[in-house]
Order: C-alpha cells, then sequence, then structure tokens
C-alpha cells in the first residue's frame, strides 16, 4: 500500500518564470557581457549536463555546506561563460544571478500543484520533496506555498548525496519512515527520477508534460503522465501493483 508520495522540485513541482538561458544572458547586460539567449543557453546546458551532482558527502556543517552549495554553482556559471568571451565583472554578476534565483517571485507553482497536493493529504499520505536543488528551495517553497504539504524536504546538499545515487532516496525514505514499496517517486526525468527510483522499488511516475500520454501510461509499478493532475489517480492504480 502506497503510504508517502515523493516529488521532485524544479521542473516537477514549479518552473522559472522565464527560460533559465534568457535570465543568465539578460543579468548579464547588466554587468558588462552581451552574449545571445541562445549562445548562452546552450552553454549553460552542456556545463549543467557534464556537472557533478549538487552533493558533498556526509559530515559537512551548515555554514560548510552553504559555502560548498554556492561554490558548486559558481563553478557552473563560471563553465556556462568561460567559452563566450572575458567578463568584465563575474563576481558581482554571480552574486546578483544566485540571489535571483533565491526569490521565490522569479518562479512559479504548476497550475496543478497545490490542488493535488492537498488531495492527497486529505487521502492520508506523507509527502515528501527529494530535490537535487540547493538551500535555496527552502525559500522558494514557502514565496509558493507550497512548504505547509510537506512532512519532509531532502535536498542533495545535505543528504550528501545527488540524484540518481540511491542514497538520496534512502535518506528521504528513512526521514519519512517508509519502505521503497509504500513509496511513489513523482519527477520530471528519467534519469534522476523515474529510472533510479523504480529500480529502487519506489513506485515510479513520470511527468512528461510536451511528450506525455494523454491518458496515463501504467506497467507494473511505473506511469507516465503529462500533467501533475495524474498522480492521485496513478497513486491508487500503483498501489495494487
Amino acid at each position: 500500500m502506497i503510504t508517502s508520495v515523493f516529488f521532485d522540485a524544479a521542473g516537477t513541482l514549479f518552473e522559472a518564470r522565464e527560460p533559465i538561458g534568457r535570465t543568465y544572458a539578460r543579468l548579464a547586460r547588466d554587468f558588462g557581457f552581451d552574449a545571445s539567449e541562445h549562445a548562452v543557453d546552450a552553454s549553460f546546458r552542456r556545463a549543467f549536463g557534464a556537472a557533478p551532482g549538487l552533493a558533498f558527502g556526509l559530515g559537512h556543517r551548515h555554514e560548510e555546506l552553504r559555502r560548498l552549495e554556492r561554490g558548486w554553482w559558481r563553478a557552473r556559471v563560471g563553465e556556462t561563460f568561460a567559452q563566450l568571451g572575458p567578463f568584465p565583472d563575474f563576481d558581482a554578476y554571480f552574486d546578483a544571478l544566485f540571489a535571483y534565483f533565491a526569490d521565490p517571485a522569479h518562479w512559479i507553482a504548476d497550475v496543478e500543484a497545490a490542488p493535488v497536493l492537498q488531495r492527497l493529504k486529505g487521502d492520508g499520505l506523507k509527502l515528501g520533496v527529494i530535490s537535487n536543488f540547493d538551500f535555496r528551495l527552502y525559500r522558494i517553497l514557502d514565496g509558493l506555498d507550497l512548504t505547509r504539504y510537506f512532512d519532509s524536504i531532502t535536498i542533495s546538499s545535505e543528504a550528501g548525496y545527488a540524484k540518481p545515487r540511491r542514497e538520496v532516496y534512502d535518506a528521504a525514505l528513512a526521514r519519512a519512515g517508509v519502505n521503497a514499496r509504500d513509496a511513489m517517486h513523482v519527477g520530471d526525468s528519467e534519469h534522476l527520477d523515474f529510472a533510479p527510483a523504480a529500480a529502487l522499488g519506489i513506485a515510479a511516475v513520470l511527468v512528461d508534460r510536451e511528450n506525455g500520454p494523454a491518458a496515463p501510461s501504467i506497467a507494473g509499478r511505473t506511469a507516465r503522465i503529462c500533467s501533475l493532475a495524474s498522480v492521485p489517480e496513478v497513486a491508487r492504480v500503483l498501489e495494487l501493483a
């Protein structure tokens, strides 16, 4: 029986109000660097795709984790612009960019997020987040009025490991006090969410808003959907699998 449902955060519960590449390029112009949105976006995707997980192992103190998280992002942003030309005041730019994405006003919740979370809570399910986001996630979820739905929030840096590593899932399960068989995970990444959750025996749900099936596609303890609105229905079906 499924008693807990976990969600990925960015890309699943909420997304940036404007494309990431556009924001990077727009703010860069304020600091004397002019490059096209397309070039910046392509470079960011290469840098982010090749990056190690946002996690640093166990045993770090709170203040050290915050420093490591910020340093991880500074490296990614630096890699993004490294091939695009000299940046007049990169440090000031990075400070502004990091603060920009910490502001909940620059993110928007999926229209189905709150209604679905409310319904799941009403059905008596425990809810959690498993995310490779950094500490700024807490402020974003608060600002989007989503924190109140969750019984636990597990971020990769604090767990010591990032998705798709099983350790971050194990940490979330332990925090919720449930085993894999009684849990479901909902995310938008095949590689980071769907495949690793399924491999652990967690009921796995992939949200594919662009190419997902109009009606939920269910196979064993996995499902593919095009909208968060299908999550309650899928949970009822998967708990019988």
